[in-house]
């Protein structure tokens, strides 16, 4: 396992390596490609911005009709079998031809699905089984499209090896589990766009139509100005398997992926990735630095935390605050809330999206009756279709990749104690995970213990 965290130090942070400075843009840098509210909120011209200045997508309910779609899923557990089931739902003449995992149950059931529920029949010879079978996938010139649906962990290479192949691209959030990863994400995000690629990502709350014209009224001025923002994601305990006698320490990592930290990143990225992105997106910032905190408390298995709370900081002193908890008996909160000058405007996907002043009056709220919001996961995958068919250039990769990163940067934040920067987690060598994938033991691994706030990491636990 690469730097468990019992043997990094606090100078891991920092990288020496010239190589890292070159390849991507560090520091104060902002990405190219994140799309925000001019002046995170403040108007800059008298004219209102359009949604189609702001970038805003088309929300047709279905996508339009072209030449036949074939794409190959590439990890077939639940979210993969429904990221499939949405791709089939999005328009006429898609279809999944090839599926890949490193389990043959895994594959099996979602072949039934597809075969029972939409007569989407793959052939045996296009079941690809194994950590490396995706090459065999991507060097087919029959597949138009795939669909990248594994832990998080394994989405930075099968991401970039999609690229390489000239393959339109539908990954799942978030994209990595560490900055060598987003890295990773981040340059072949690029080569993406140099090649026209469509990328579109599973943070489906930018497929959202009420979000969308929320974040229109924010960047015309409604609220002024931003001053501050909250995210939050509170739930009860999430699942997780209980390792059995004859899985080796592999395969209970990979079925129990989302309690594992190498493998998930921890529910901060998995699932505090939603609202960190929407703040993201609308502020139109990166962080300064981060402080947080964290802590195991109910968990049953893996290696992960069980609730964050952390602090943001930006330029001129804005914050934002992020917690994330997984326990049950707990309150409940899945949202975001933006501050201005003027008003705050409350989001969430329940149906309650609002702007309203700080006395209390609503200066603005969607109209949920006139303009129905559809199923996200099934308009992200319209939106994919119709880019790659009416060659409307989407590609979001770069977009999640640092909002993923302004969530490892919380995480670590959180792991050790310390006041993290952004340079700092931009720069740092920090890598998860085996360097060899197979079935057997994993040495570094160990079950039940996480990071100790505060304490040196180098020290015994």
């Amino acid at each position: 396992m690469i730097l468990n965290y019992k043997k990094m130090k606090r100078r891991s942070f920092l990288t020496n390596s010239v190589m890292l400075s070159a390849a991507i843009p560090l520091g104060s840098t902002t990405p190219a490609l994140l799309t925000s509210c001019p002046s995170s909120g403040k108007k800059t011209r008298n004219k209102n911005y359009s949604a189609e200045e702001l970038g805003m997508y088309s929300f047709v309910d279905v996508a339009p009709d072209g030449k036949p779609l074939k794409a190959a899923l590439i990890g077939c557990g639940d979210r993969g079998t429904g990221a499939a089931t949405n791709f089939l739902q999005s328009g006429s003449n898609v279809s999944i031809i090839a599926l890949v995992d490193v389990f043959s149950d895994r594959l099996a059931s979602c072949r039934k699905v597809l075969s029972e529920k939409f007569n989407n029949n793959v052939d045996d010879n296009s079941c690809y089984i194994g950590f490396e079978a995706y090459k065999q996938v991507l060097a087919r010139p029959d597949i138009d499209l795939v669909l990248l649906c594994t832990p998080t962990h394994f989405r930075p290479e099968t991401f970039k090896a999609a690229v390489e192949a000239g393959k339109h691209i539908f990954m799942e959030k978030p994209c990595a589990v560490d900055p060598t990863g987003i890295r990773t994400v981040i340059a072949a995000a690029k080569v993406a766009t140099s090649k026209g690629l469509t990328v579109v990502t599973g943070n489906q709350r930018r497929h959202r139509r009420d979000y969308w014209e929320a974040y229109i009224q924010i960047c015309n001025g409604i609220i002024g100005e931003i001053v501050s923002t909250t995210s939050h994601w509170n739930q009860g305990a999430w699942w997780n398997k209980s390792k059995r006698p004859e899985w080796s320490d592999m395969e209970y990592c990979i079925r129990n992926w989302f309690n594992i930290k190498w493998l998930s990143g921890d529910h901060i990225l998995d699932q505090g990735i939603h609202n960190i992105d929407i703040v993201t997106w609308f502020m139109g910032e990166r962080p300064l630095r981060a402080v947080g905190f964290g802590g195991r408390a109910r968990r049953l298995t893996g290696d992960i935390f069980d609730f964050f709370s952390v602090d943001y900081y930006y330029n001129n002193d804005k914050r934002m605050l992020h917690t994330a908890r997984q326990i049950d008996g707990c309150d409940g909160n899945v949202s975001e809330q933006i501050l201005g000058a003027k008003g705050i405007a409350r989001l969430n996907d329940r149906g309650e999206i609002k702007i309203s002043d700080y006395e209390g009056n609503i200066l603005w709220e969607y109209d949920y009756t006139n303009k129905p919001v559809k199923n996200p996961y099934q308009q992200e995958h319209i939106h994919l279709v119709e880019s790659v068919r009416l060659d409307k250039k989407i590609n979001q990769a770069e977009d999640l990749a640092y909002s993923t990163l302004v969530a490892i940067l919380g995480r670590e934040a959180a792991y050790t104690g310390k006041a993290i920067t952004w340079d700092e987690i931009m720069a740092s060598d920090l890598r998860y995970g085996p360097e060899k994938y197979e079935m057997g033991p994993l040495p570094d691994y160990q079950e039940g213990v996480v990071p100790v706030p505060g304490k040196d990491p180098t020290s015994p636990m």
